[in-house]
């Protein structure tokens, strides 16, 4: 998390003299929502942004944080919120894919009542155990689940992190229990106090514990190894095609002009592009990407297509 603040500071020096915008907007500060509890990652990539965006467009774009509901409510008071310019969330795969999937009653449509903007970046899925635990490897982890249920942590019922054990679960022949909670640091906290087996958390939520020798790191989900934990193998080269991301995006509501769409994605594209930027998120577990509106709807219902089995095989698909 120091990373993450540290290159919060460096998008300030580097956008200094970024040129303001051309036209009358922003004309008075703009509301930034970060959707999940102050402190976290959700918060440290809302002030990155916002950052950025005070920086080019001579504004102040503050940050408010609005938790609860997973998110949701903060998601909300950004669609009830006219598409002006001056309100903006940062959401994620629960808000955008998983919660409408699973609850219809949730009192929004992603796809009807909101505008995607950017992409800012994501955090594979890393499983962990205690560092006593007698699980040195994924090929024990294999074993041991195969022959007795392994009781594992998550964010909470259909979170993305139940979602990557179960998928690797069932291709893997495991038997494993879910344990929910409201959020990583409790789930993590009983990890390491040897209440439960594994954990099921971002790669940025288990990373300062994982380092800090409190846990070790057993496989996670991206694609390929990453460079700051080059030792922990993927769930792909053990031959499972497990290859997942709990991912953050920038919404506005719905309607929102294209030409100031498009403004705002620059400027997001800027400040997750810069080298050093990526670096320092790279290294509490956070991948930047950039994708165009255009790219990121798309991209969203790629991932709608592709969880949407999965929650109705564990049955958490709303009536």
């Amino acid at each position: 998390m120091t990373q993450l603040r540290a290159a919060i500071a460096l998008i300030g020096a580097l956008t200094i003299s970024a040129p303001a915008a051309a036209d009358e907007w922003p004309s008075r500060p703009v509301r930034m929502v970060n959707t999940f509890a102050a402190g976290g990652t959700a918060d440290v990539l809302t002030r990155l942004v916002a950052d950025q965006l005070s920086a080019t467009f001579k504004q102040q774009f503050f940050v408010e944080t609005r938790a609860g509901a997973a998110g949701t409510i903060g998601v909300k008071s950004v669609v009830d919120s006219p598409p002006d310019g001056y309100n903006f969330a940062l959401t994620n795969i629960t808000h955008l894919v998983l919660a409408p999937i699973s609850n219809p009653k949730l009192g929004y449509d992603p796809k009807r009542d909101l505008t995607n903007i950017g992409y800012v970046a994501g955090s594979p899925i890393m499983i962990s155990v205690n560092a006593g635990s007698s699980i040195k490897t994924l090929a024990d982890f294999i074993e041991q689940g195969r022959t007795k249920a392994l009781s594992y942590s998550s964010s909470g019922v259909g979170s993305s992190g139940q979602l990557v054990a179960e998928d690797f679960a069932k291709k893997a022949g495991l038997k494993i229990e879910h344990v929910p909670y409201k959020g990583a640091s409790q789930g993590l906290t009983d990890l390491i106090g040897g209440h439960i087996v594994f954990s099921a958390q971002t790669v940025s939520s288990t990373a300062a514990m994982v380092r800090g020798g409190q846990l070790r790191a057993i496989a996670h989900s991206n694609a390929t190894r990453m460079p700051d934990f080059a030792d922990v193998p993927t769930f792909k080269e053990a031959g499972y095609d497990v290859v997942a991301t709990t991912w953050f995006t920038i919404s506005g509501p719905a309607q929102l002009p294209k030409d100031l769409t498009d403004k705002v994605n620059r400027e997001i594209a800027r400040a997750v592009a810069n080298p050093e930027v990526q670096q320092r998120l790279r290294q509490d577990g956070l991948i930047a990407q950039t994708m165009s509106p255009e790219e990121l709807s798309r991209y969203i219902d790629a991932e709608t297509a592709r969880w949407r089995p999965v929650l109705d095989q564990l049955g958490l698909i709303g009536k």
